[in-house]
């Protein structure tokens, strides 16, 4: 997850082999802004734990079984509702060590490349989800030195075409 002002944020799910990359578009909710935060009320930003799990839900459903089998998420309360995730999606959920961030490499560093279209010290709700797509379309169009300089939409391609074929018997 990226966190802009006012706690605005974008979550970001990177595919760990392809480093295919999809952003959760993370809107306010109804009412944000009107009243003084309720210290452990509901967040009304972007990334309170109801906010993530809705979103979050809607994005993974959109992926085959297959590729959402376990999440790596950081120690942030928005992912509080993890249990209900996990029943909703059929995805694991494993947390990183507090403060280490080198338990999730991948997406720490796409993070950092999603800061060149979403700098520091901007409210990231002012995007709508058709923009973090195309964001996501350029930054998954990226030739990667990893991938051997493919780009993670063909190597992604490539694992949905192998989930595809048939499973193919050896003799032996």
């Amino acid at each position: 997850m990226i966190i802009g002002t006012g706690r605005s944020a974008i979550g970001t799910l990177v595919e760990r082999s392809s480093r295919s990359t999809l952003l959760v578009h993370l809107p306010r909710l109804e009412g944000w802004g009107e009243n003084p935060p309720v210290k452990n009320g509901i967040s009304l930003g972007g990334y309170g734990a109801i906010a993530m799990n809705a979103a979050l839900t809607t994005s993974m459903t959109q992926l085959p079984e297959q590729l959402r089998k376990t999440l790596t998420w950081d120690r942030g309360k928005e992912l509080s509702g993890h249990a209900q995730f996990a029943l909703d999606t059929g995805t694991k959920v494993f947390f990183a060590d507090p403060h280490s961030p080198w338990q999730r490499p991948t997406n720490e560093n796409t993070n950092g490349l999603l800061r060149q279209y979403f700098p520091k010290g901007t409210d990231l709700s002012r995007w709508p989800a058709e923009d973090l797509e195309a964001v996501a379309t350029a930054i998954n169009n990226r030739p990667r030195k990893v991938l051997g300089w493919r780009t993670p939409a063909e190597v992604f391609e490539e694992q949905l075409r192998s989930l595809q074929q048939p499973d193919v018997a050896t003799t032996g």
